[in-house]
């Protein structure tokens, strides 16, 4: 009989010593999953300014390097001087009335610098030797264009531009090209510029500055040759 309790004592001690064992190691593991949560809430803080929250988006605490406006981004890319004003609908306006006129893509138009000058400048009256908006000759109005757009000097008449030039093909011409004509007496005596779709700028003695077409019948048997002039 005392055996039989002696054995049921040590079977409950045991048991009482199973049970704070497994209970141990359940609060280990219990303990080790909540600092496993506790570290994934925390914000991880890396270098620059930049940090990230898990399962949030990365956000920059850095201002942009420029603070460039609309118009000065849209400048930019056309190549118009930033130090301007530019008024955006103004420069919309002026492609939309040059790639009319020259029949071209709208896309066509992007040297604003160059549309704008022949705009300044279109209407004003032909005059033998001219130079200025009170009146030009075709020499003249290259001259001016050539150097205000381009930062090119030409030399002051037709021949001698025609001269300073290297020959282009008219399948070959570009934008800012300089076309040769012989209207009379079988010299270079009238030079325009080249601008899209066949079309060029000129000071004509009959309308003062204007755009032509080289397909016109007129110009067709005059054409002399483009010429290019690089600075």
């Amino acid at each position: 009989m005392k055996n039989y309790v002696f054995v049921l004592l040590i079977i409950g001690v045991a048991t009482l010593v199973g049970c704070k064992s497994v209970h141990k190691i359940t609060d280990k593991d219990n303990s080790s999953a909540v600092n496993n949560r506790k570290k994934a809430q925390r914000k991880v803080q890396f270098i620059d300014g930049i940090e990230i929250t898990p399962g949030s988006v990365v956000k920059s605490k850095h201002k942009p390097a420029t603070t460039k406006t609309k118009a000065e981004e849209i400048a930019e890319l056309r190549e118009i001087p930033t130090s301007s004003k530019i008024d955006i609908e103004k420069v919309k306006q002026l492609q939309l009335k040059y790639a009319i006129i020259l029949d071209t893509y709208i896309e066509n138009i992007s040297n604003i610098s160059l549309f704008n000058k022949i705009d300044e400048w279109w209407g004003v009256n032909y005059c033998m030797g001219g130079t200025t908006k009170d009146c030009v000759d075709c020499s003249g109005f290259t001259g001016n264009m050539m150097r205000d757009v381009y930062r090119i000097n030409l030399p002051r008449t037709a021949s001698e531009q025609y001269t300073a030039s290297d020959r282009v093909d008219r399948e070959h011409l570009k934008e800012g090209d300089l076309i040769f004509f012989k209207t009379k007496r079988g010299y270079i005596n009238h030079v325009g510029i080249y601008l899209h779709n066949n079309k060029f700028v000129h000071a004509s003695t009959s309308n003062g500055v204007m755009i032509s077409d080289l397909d016109e019948h007129y110009w067709q048997g005059k054409y002399a040759g483009g010429g290019r002039v690089v600075n």
